[in-house]
């Protein structure tokens, strides 16, 4: 028996009668949801083998993309945490060998927080098969599709971190 989910995604139209762009919108929302499942399987393995959080993982993904060196304030802004929270964050990311604290300014007050080279092949064990993965996957690709579903992956980043109206 179908099912009214199983309806919608045969016309696209959750029996509204509008474009099968609904479809296609539907479509989009289950593959996204379904690869956001399968990185958090990971991350969360990789979390519980290592003693941390998920967001200390969401924290070190935060390091190790910055373009320049990460700050606690910019780190706690960039994961909506209260500084207390940031504090703890990398404080267990520092004890588990992950991160390192550098004051390297003249301002001694500033701290520079550094992903720690010993523990990038911690990281690389456990996210290899996503890596793996992304290379099979942009096999399939030619490179102006690549193109395009990097511009369509830098929207949804843009999208998703614009603030609220």
């Amino acid at each position: 028996m179908a099912t009214v989910n199983d309806r919608e995604r045969q016309t696209g139209d959750g029996g509204s009668g509008a474009p099968a762009a609904r479809g296609d919108l539907h479509a989009f929302a289950v593959a996204l949801r379904r690869m956001n499942g399968e990185i958090n399987r990971l991350v969360y393995a990789f979390a519980g083998d290592q003693g941390l959080h998920p967001t200390d993982v969401q924290a070190l993904a935060a390091i190790l993309d910055a373009d320049t060196p990460m700050t606690p304030k910019r780190l706690r802004e960039h994961l909506g945490l209260t500084s207390g929270a940031v504090t703890a964050c990398v404080d267990r990311l520092e004890r588990a060998g992950h991160v390192r604290r550098v004051r390297e300014s003249a301002d001694r007050r500033v701290v520079h927080l550094y992903y720690a080279a010993d523990a990038r092949s911690a990281a690389r064990s456990y996210f290899r098969p996503l890596a793996e993965a992304v290379e099979g996957a942009r096999a399939r690709f030619t490179e102006e599709e690549r193109a395009v579903v990097l511009r369509f992956l830098a929207a949804m980043n843009d999208e998703l971190t614009r603030p609220p109206l």
